[in-house]
């Protein structure tokens, strides 16, 4: 019997959800969206034959939904998962987990009180680079990984003005808790260590100016707010002993939008990047995967070829979600996980608030 699944929200990422639950050979039932109109467009598009304004009539009418994704705005995610693991549904929610690392904990603790699956679309660790990559340290080729530097820069990505993107009210935050991949890669290559200190600064420079808006997201809100950061860096300390630098940027001075990990290791080091000619537009980059080893003597620097996936895994991360609840695959992400993410995106806020190092009161 096949694996049944709803999708709450009829966004872009819908699409994805779609492709990669479809893959893995689960039957999507229905959408649900606020929007109701914009719900029966994409059942239609999708052939997906139930559509809901309402996430607890969903639930009512179809009690034999094994699982739902939630692709909504953040300030959502918490209520949502927390609505749908109560029902016993397995739970396939959208990056950011949440607003923060407290809610984080709520969603982890009912996932656990239900027994049930809880992942967070982390979709570049299962990009086809990110797969090889994992493949050499995996295979013990890197050694322990020392330091590591994560990029997701933008020069004009601001996704929209005054909408829930630039509220911290709804969003958490800006790029930090947005653009969240490359420090979650970073920490997946890492063996996702514990943060001992986080020191970081953030930048609004650019937040409401309108020349560094992106060619995608939403539409600007007249009279909305905008209250998020334009740009961060910051630095974090593991009780390991290992370290990650980090940058992040909707809108900053940087040449090019930037996508990458690089990390130096005891063995080898390895860099993956996406580099784009046109801001938020997949279409325009070009995907780079590298391992630089010392042989003979001599510096070697490897190229990874893998096969082009323009969506950076978006589908391949959906399809994991199905087959990890069919017990087929292990999962991408944790809990855990995304709850050591989340306290390190606070703690980038509180140190950038502060102008202080935040250490983390059970580090040892």
């Amino acid at each position: 019997m096949s694996t049944k699944v709803g999708i709450i929200g009829a966004g872009g990422m819908l699409q994805y959800h779609a492709a990669g639950f479809r893959a893995a050979g689960a039957e999507i039932v229905a959408i649900c969206d606020v929007n109701k109109a914009a719900a029966s467009s994409a059942a239609a598009d999708l052939n997906i034959d139930n559509v809901f304004n309402d996430v607890a009539d969903m639930l009512q009418k179809l009690p034999e939904l094994d699982a739902v994704s939630v692709i909504t705005p953040n300030r959502f995610h918490k209520p949502l998962a927390i609505q749908l693991l109560q029902a016993g549904k397995h739970v396939f929610c959208e990056k950011p987990p949440a607003l923060n690392s407290l809610e984080v904990a709520e969603m982890k603790e009912s996932s656990e009180a239900a027994g049930k699956v809880l992942m967070f679309n982390f979709n570049n660790r299962a990009r086809p680079e990110s797969y090889a990559l994992m493949d050499y340290v995996n295979a013990g080729d890197v050694g322990v990984i020392n330091s590591a530097q994560a990029k997701w820069i933008r020069r004009t990505g601001i996704p929209g003005f005054g909408g829930w993107f630039t509220n911290k009210e709804l969003s958490g935050g800006g790029p930090v808790i947005d653009l969240l991949h490359m420090i979650d890669l970073s920490l997946f290559y890492m063996g996702y260590p514990d943060p001992q200190t986080v020191l970081a600064q953030t930048f609004n420079d650019f937040i409401e100016n309108k020349g560094f808006k992106g060619p995608w997201g939403i539409p600007d809100v007249a009279d909305g707010v905008t209250d998020v950061e334009s740009a961060a860096h910051g630095f974090i300390r593991f009780t390991t002993g290992q370290v990650l630098s980090y940058q992040v940027s909707w809108a900053e001075m940087n040449k090019r939008e930037e996508v990458s990990v690089t990390f130096q290791g005891q063995k080898a080091g390895g860099m993956i990047r996406r580099l784009f000619n046109v801001d938020g537009l997949d279409e325009t980059a070009i995907d780079d995967c590298e391992l630089y080893v010392q042989e003979n003597g001599r510096s070697v620097n490897r190229s990874i070829i893998t096969e082009p996936n323009e969506d950076m895994g978006r589908i391949r991360a959906a399809q994991n979600f199905i087959l990890t609840i069919q017990g087929a695959e292990t999962p991408l992400n944790t809990p855990d996980q995304a709850l050591t993410l989340m306290k390190i995106i606070d703690a980038t806020y509180e140190s950038a608030m502060t102008g202080q190092p935040v250490l983390f009161p059970d580090a040892s």
